[in-house]
């Protein structure tokens, strides 16, 4: 049976039953450790193991990972939490079904690549495990809506674990925007600037990757991400600029994104950096990248504000995802990676209308969120700078505490699809394309719930 024809006739179960009047979960309360099981343990699921690994309330139940190498890597990681490796599920690509079976199983974290998103989920969703599905962009607006189907129809809930939104920096920006610092905003930009040329090209056999291969003789994301470049030309990642700026202009919660266009420039950076590599005669060098080296999104809200993502990828640069949130009170403009001194702000009023940016350290401190000042200890040494804490913290505090999901099967859903639909409109020479509603009018009466201290 095809994919398509699996998501389409596949039966639901009824999982009524499991789920307790006015509970959003399958989960015993009463429980201490919420038991999670992993799809996948390539480089980021190791991250999800080991910030898992540090919690006295979750345990690891089992793994379903096909690579051995990544197995090995793992039980290290088991290994430096003075914990004994589970159980892995390691009999090919459709291993991770038999895990799903798991009787004593609450929740499951998928990490594989983008085109397993879909399928893995929605059996987990209709596997009655709650569902944590790392970021990326739906290889088809139909995908999209099967999300929704599914969790409407099982109530399953959906976790986006869009890990940006947890950027120190990002959440001072985002109180300060809830407390009117920035006046009404406008428009915000955000995107996934940030060199892949050895991510992409991985041959294994270097400590921090390179080399030209991928495909069949890649190792890691190399094996799978380069060929969504191949065949592909849109915006690829979108949640990472997307999710922040959504946060802060509300969507899915009051408002919403109606439509998008986009436009890419050619193809240049990937062969480049092969010819470098490895000469002009490598086999790769010959290879016709579809993939724009610089795709630009622009996306229209109901309320009026405009939101413009960059996906650069495959050029030379440093590491910067290019926010800014601007508004009739101030603008903030990131230029960093993340620290509180990395950034620009200016304040017409209070800087006297001088025309100057100010450094926007000592601003962000002031605003600094209130789970970064009360979790700063624990998230010390998290990935991705803290972030990371705070996401599976997030998903495992909901889970105990049967409270929503900050970003759920609608932002998902919608995130997701801007990724299809730039293609679309790339391919239609910058047509306008209809983002589809996918709350069906809820996104009228949903409230912001993401950031505000009782919600986590």
């Amino acid at each position: 049976m095809n994919r398509r024809s699996f998501l389409q006739n596949a039966s639901i179960a009824t999982f009524g039953a499991l789920i307790l009047p006015q509970s959003l979960f399958a989960f015993d309360s009463t429980s201490k450790k919420v038991r999670v099981g992993l799809i996948a343990v390539g480089m980021r699921g190791q991250v999800h193991l080991d910030e898992l690994l540090k919690r006295e309330d979750v345990e690891v139940v089992a793994i379903a990972e096909p690579d051995q190498r990544m197995i090995e890597r793992s039980n290290k990681i088991f290994a430096k939490h003075n914990k004994k490796p589970v159980q892995y599920f390691s009999n090919g690509n459709y291993d991770y079904r038999n895990l799903l079976k798991l009787k004593n199983l609450d929740a499951v974290i998928i990490s594989t690549p983008w085109e397993w998103h879909e399928i893995q989920a929605i059996e987990a969703m209709k596997a009655g495990k709650i569902v944590g599905l790392e970021v990326c962009g739906a290889i088809s607006v139909d995908e999209c809506w099967n999300y929704v189907k599914a969790y409407e129809e099982t109530k399953v809930p959906i976790f986006m674990m869009e890990n940006v939104c947890y950027r120190r920096d990002i959440m001072a920006v985002f109180n300060m925007a809830r407390k009117g610092k920035f006046g009404e905003i406008v428009h915000g930009q955000g995107g996934y600037q940030h060199d892949l040329r050895n991510v992409l090209f991985n041959d294994g056999k270097q400590p921090y990757g390179g080399g030209v291969e991928f495909g069949e003789k890649g190792f890691s994301e190399a094996a799978w991400r380069t060929n969504h470049y191949l065949k592909r030309n849109g915006e690829l990642y979108p949640t990472h600029g997307l999710g922040p700026v959504a946060t802060m202009m509300d969507v899915n919660r009051g408002n919403r994104i109606t439509h998008l266009t986009a436009m890419a420039s050619k193809q240049a950076g990937l062969t480049d950096y092969i010819i470098k590599q490895a000469g002009k005669d490598h086999p790769n060098a010959k290879v016709d990248f579809k993939q724009g080296d610089i795709v630009q999104t622009i996306l229209k809200c109901e309320n009026g504000e405009t939101i413009l993502l960059t996906h650069d990828t495959s050029l030379q640069r440093p590491y910067n995802l290019g926010f800014r949130v601007q508004g009739t009170n101030g603008i903030w403009q990131d230029i960093g990676s993340g620290g509180f001194n990395q950034g620009f702000l200016y304040f017409e009023d209070e800087m006297q209308k001088n025309h100057k940016w100010t450094n926007s350290e000592d601003y962000l401190k002031n605003y600094d969120h209130p789970l970064w000042q009360k979790n700063e200890a624990k998230a010390a040494g998290a990935g991705h700078g803290g972030m990371d804490y705070f996401l599976i913290n997030d998903f495992i505090e909901c889970i105990k505490n049967n409270r929503e999901f900050p970003f759920d099967v609608y932002d998902l859903a919608t995130w997701y699809a801007v990724t299809p639909l730039s293609e679309k409109s790339i391919a239609e020479n910058g047509s306008s394309q209809e983002m589809p509603d996918f709350t069906k009018g809820k996104y009228k009466t949903r409230k912001p719930i993401f950031g505000f201290e009782n919600n986590i």
